[in-house]
């Protein structure tokens, strides 16, 4: 006559393996395919923005540019008529853009962004003066 626990023991030997699933080196299927959104610690740390910073580049009009040999400048106005003077470097734009260039006839304006994978991609606005007709 058998016990209780050789019986068991019996039924646990002719059983399979249990299968553990081991994540290590796979995609985690639970995260979003899409980036994710900057989480809100790393929106404090950003520093504050300029007003130019917080209108969009078609708000803005280029109606001046000054070539020098200090440097050269231009003049943007705003939806609200009040002219604003940047040069190389100025951040603007709500895309974090910064002016990359100021020619003769236009200015350059290289911002920022993220695409699909999250990988960090730049994107060139031109903005140009008015011909005249």
């Amino acid at each position: 006559m058998k016990n209780l626990f050789d019986a068991q023991k019996e039924e646990s030997e002719s059983k399979p393996a249990r299968y553990v699933y081991d994540p290590t080196g796979k995609t985690d299927p639970f995260k979003p395919f899409i980036s994710e959104q900057e989480s809100t610690e790393e929106q404090k740390q950003k520093k504050p923005r300029t007003y130019l910073e917080t209108l969009d580049l078609s708000q803005l009009e280029l109606i001046a540019i000054i070539v020098g040999p200090k440097g050269n400048y231009a003049m943007v106005r705003d939806s609200k008529g009040v002219g604003h003077v940047i040069q190389k470097g100025t951040p603007i734009g709500t895309n974090d853009g910064t002016v990359y260039a100021v020619t003769e006839r236009e200015v350059i304006v290289r911002e920022e962004y993220k695409d699909f994978r999250g990988t960090v991609q730049y994107r060139d606005v031109a903005k140009r003066l008015p011909t005249a007709q």
